[in-house]
């Protein structure tokens, strides 16, 4: 698998997430980030079983390579 780093949370406390990777094999994107475990707010999505939520912060987005110019 060939991920490719692409930025991280220049505010987070240890600088471990969140973390946004590029999958060259797959063409898709990986956020690593905080899990949502809050049971009212997970019950206000309906998630199917073989997907996950993971919440970061708004400060992110600008970090995030324009999509439109990776590969699909």
């Amino acid at each position: 698998m060939a991920l490719r780093l692409l930025c991280k949370d220049p505010e987070s406390p240890d600088n471990n997430s969140p973390t946004l990777y590029y999958d060259e094999e797959r063409k898709t994107f990986l956020l690593q980030s905080w899990k949502i475990d809050d049971p009212e707010r997970l019950a206000s999505i309906e998630v199917p079983d073989h997907e996950t939520v993971v919440e970061f912060p708004t400060r992110l987005l600008k970090l995030f390579p324009d999509a439109a110019s990776w590969p699909q």
